[in-house]
Protein backbone atom coordinates (compact mmCIF):
# COMPACT_ATOMS: atom_id res chain seq x y z
CA UNK A 1 0.00 0.00 0.00
CA UNK A 2 1.42 3.39 -0.95
CA UNK A 3 1.88 6.22 1.54
CA UNK A 4 -1.14 8.16 0.20
CA UNK A 5 -3.29 5.06 0.34
CA UNK A 6 -2.19 4.51 3.93
CA UNK A 7 -3.09 8.12 4.87
CA UNK A 8 -6.52 7.84 3.28
CA UNK A 9 -7.14 4.27 4.51
CA UNK A 10 -10.18 4.15 6.70
CA UNK A 11 -11.26 7.75 5.97
CA UNK A 12 -14.67 8.25 4.48
CA UNK A 13 -15.58 10.92 1.99
CA UNK A 14 -17.50 12.58 4.85
CA UNK A 15 -14.24 12.93 6.79
CA UNK A 16 -12.60 14.62 3.81
CA UNK A 17 -15.56 16.98 3.36
CA UNK A 18 -15.54 17.97 7.05
CA UNK A 19 -11.80 18.64 6.86
CA UNK A 20 -12.38 21.22 4.09
CA UNK A 21 -15.67 22.60 5.38
CA UNK A 22 -14.22 24.75 8.19
CA UNK A 23 -11.58 26.58 6.11
CA UNK A 24 -13.97 27.13 3.19
CA UNK A 25 -16.76 28.31 5.52
CA UNK A 26 -14.37 30.63 7.39
CA UNK A 27 -13.11 32.06 4.09
CA UNK A 28 -16.65 32.62 2.84
CA UNK A 29 -17.68 34.31 6.08
CA UNK A 30 -14.56 36.52 6.04
CA UNK A 31 -15.32 37.51 2.44
CA UNK A 32 -18.90 38.45 3.30
CA UNK A 33 -17.75 40.53 6.28
CA UNK A 34 -15.08 42.33 4.23
CA UNK A 35 -17.56 43.04 1.41
CA UNK A 36 -20.10 44.35 3.93
CA UNK A 37 -17.56 46.68 5.52
CA UNK A 38 -16.52 47.97 2.10
CA UNK A 39 -20.12 48.64 1.06
CA UNK A 40 -20.84 50.35 4.41
CA UNK A 41 -17.74 52.54 4.02
CA UNK A 42 -17.97 53.38 0.32
CA UNK A 43 -21.72 53.71 -0.32
CA UNK A 44 -22.24 57.10 1.32
CA UNK A 45 -19.43 58.56 -0.79
CA UNK A 46 -20.84 56.99 -3.93
CA UNK A 47 -24.48 58.04 -3.40
CA UNK A 48 -23.74 61.76 -3.58
CA UNK A 49 -21.75 63.34 -6.38
CA UNK A 50 -19.74 66.49 -5.75
CA UNK A 51 -18.24 68.85 -8.33
CA UNK A 52 -16.40 72.14 -8.06
CA UNK A 53 -18.02 75.14 -9.73
CA UNK A 54 -16.02 77.81 -11.48
CA UNK A 55 -18.47 80.51 -10.37
CA UNK A 56 -19.84 82.13 -7.20
CA UNK A 57 -22.85 80.58 -5.47
CA UNK A 58 -25.25 83.11 -7.02
CA UNK A 59 -23.83 82.81 -10.53
CA UNK A 60 -23.70 79.01 -10.29
CA UNK A 61 -27.39 78.94 -9.29
CA UNK A 62 -28.35 81.28 -12.14
CA UNK A 63 -26.35 79.33 -14.72
CA UNK A 64 -27.81 76.05 -13.49
CA UNK A 65 -31.32 77.50 -13.67
CA UNK A 66 -30.65 78.68 -17.25
CA UNK A 67 -29.17 75.30 -18.27
CA UNK A 68 -32.08 73.41 -16.71
CA UNK A 69 -34.69 75.54 -18.47
CA UNK A 70 -32.77 75.22 -21.77
CA UNK A 71 -32.74 71.42 -21.58
CA UNK A 72 -35.73 69.86 -23.31
CA UNK A 73 -38.47 68.83 -20.89
CA UNK A 74 -36.79 70.28 -17.79
CA UNK A 75 -37.84 73.16 -15.56
CA UNK A 76 -36.36 74.75 -12.47
CA UNK A 77 -39.31 75.15 -10.05
CA UNK A 78 -37.26 77.00 -7.42
CA UNK A 79 -33.90 78.01 -6.07
CA UNK A 80 -34.13 77.79 -2.30
CA UNK A 81 -31.92 79.91 -0.05
CA UNK A 82 -31.31 77.68 2.95
CA UNK A 83 -29.56 80.49 4.83
CA UNK A 84 -32.73 82.61 4.67
CA UNK A 85 -34.91 79.64 5.62
CA UNK A 86 -32.78 78.96 8.70
CA UNK A 87 -32.65 82.67 9.61
CA UNK A 88 -36.47 82.73 9.70
CA UNK A 89 -36.18 80.08 12.42
CA UNK A 90 -33.62 82.15 14.34
CA UNK A 91 -30.60 80.14 13.18
CA UNK A 92 -27.69 82.02 11.64
CA UNK A 93 -25.45 80.09 9.26
CA UNK A 94 -22.57 81.83 7.47
CA UNK A 95 -21.51 79.82 4.41
CA UNK A 96 -24.00 80.12 1.53
CA UNK A 97 -26.15 77.07 0.80
CA UNK A 98 -28.77 76.90 -1.96
CA UNK A 99 -30.94 74.17 -3.44
CA UNK A 100 -31.58 74.34 -7.18
CA UNK A 101 -34.60 72.19 -7.94
CA UNK A 102 -35.12 70.57 -11.31
CA UNK A 103 -38.01 68.56 -12.68
CA UNK A 104 -38.89 66.77 -15.87
CA UNK A 105 -42.64 66.07 -15.73
CA UNK A 106 -42.52 63.25 -18.31
CA UNK A 107 -39.76 61.42 -16.43
CA UNK A 108 -41.60 62.00 -13.15
CA UNK A 109 -44.83 60.61 -14.62
CA UNK A 110 -43.01 57.52 -15.87
CA UNK A 111 -41.38 56.78 -12.52
CA UNK A 112 -44.46 57.59 -10.44
CA UNK A 113 -46.58 55.43 -12.73
CA UNK A 114 -44.65 52.36 -11.67
CA UNK A 115 -42.90 53.28 -8.41
CA UNK A 116 -44.70 55.95 -6.37
CA UNK A 117 -42.61 55.20 -3.28
CA UNK A 118 -39.71 57.13 -4.83
CA UNK A 119 -41.74 60.35 -4.83
CA UNK A 120 -39.64 61.34 -1.84
CA UNK A 121 -36.76 61.86 -4.27
CA UNK A 122 -38.73 64.37 -6.36
CA UNK A 123 -38.17 67.00 -7.41
CA UNK A 124 -34.50 66.42 -7.97
CA UNK A 125 -32.17 69.08 -6.60
CA UNK A 126 -28.59 70.20 -6.75
CA UNK A 127 -27.05 71.68 -3.64
CA UNK A 128 -24.83 74.67 -4.34
CA UNK A 129 -22.70 75.69 -1.39
CA UNK A 130 -19.54 77.38 -0.22
CA UNK A 131 -16.87 75.40 1.53
CA UNK A 132 -15.16 76.98 4.54
CA UNK A 133 -12.38 78.22 2.24
CA UNK A 134 -14.86 79.87 -0.17
CA UNK A 135 -14.73 77.17 -2.84
CA UNK A 136 -18.15 76.65 -4.45
CA UNK A 137 -19.39 73.09 -4.82
CA UNK A 138 -22.36 71.42 -6.45
CA UNK A 139 -23.59 68.16 -5.02
CA UNK A 140 -26.45 65.93 -5.97
CA UNK A 141 -27.80 62.44 -5.78
CA UNK A 142 -25.93 59.96 -7.94
CA UNK A 143 -29.01 59.24 -10.04
CA UNK A 144 -27.19 56.69 -12.17
CA UNK A 145 -26.18 54.59 -9.15
CA UNK A 146 -29.53 55.03 -7.39
CA UNK A 147 -31.45 54.07 -10.50
CA UNK A 148 -29.28 51.04 -11.13
CA UNK A 149 -29.68 49.89 -7.53
CA UNK A 150 -33.47 50.18 -7.71
CA UNK A 151 -33.76 48.46 -11.09
CA UNK A 152 -36.75 48.26 -13.42
CA UNK A 153 -38.29 51.44 -14.74
CA UNK A 154 -36.39 53.55 -12.19
CA UNK A 155 -33.10 52.30 -13.65
CA UNK A 156 -34.30 53.14 -17.15
CA UNK A 157 -35.43 56.66 -16.29
CA UNK A 158 -33.11 57.77 -13.50
CA UNK A 159 -30.11 55.63 -14.37
CA UNK A 160 -30.11 56.52 -18.05
CA UNK A 161 -32.19 59.54 -19.07
CA UNK A 162 -31.97 61.69 -15.93
CA UNK A 163 -28.28 60.96 -15.36
CA UNK A 164 -27.46 61.86 -18.96
CA UNK A 165 -29.43 65.12 -18.82
CA UNK A 166 -27.90 66.09 -15.45
CA UNK A 167 -24.42 65.63 -16.92
CA UNK A 168 -25.27 68.07 -19.74
CA UNK A 169 -26.79 70.58 -17.31
CA UNK A 170 -23.81 70.48 -14.95
CA UNK A 171 -21.28 70.90 -17.76
CA UNK A 172 -22.16 74.60 -17.95
CA UNK A 173 -20.70 75.35 -14.51
CA UNK A 174 -18.08 72.76 -13.66
CA UNK A 175 -14.47 73.66 -13.26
Amino acid sequence: MSEIEQQNHGKTSGDRIRRWLLPVGAGLLAGIVIAGVMVWTLMPKMMITRHESRYSVEETCQRLRDAINATEGWTCPAVRDLNKSMAKQGVAFGPKVRLVELCNAEYAKSVLGSDRHVATLMPCAFAVYEDNDGTVWISGMNTSLMGTMMGGNIAKVMGDSVASDETKILSSVLK
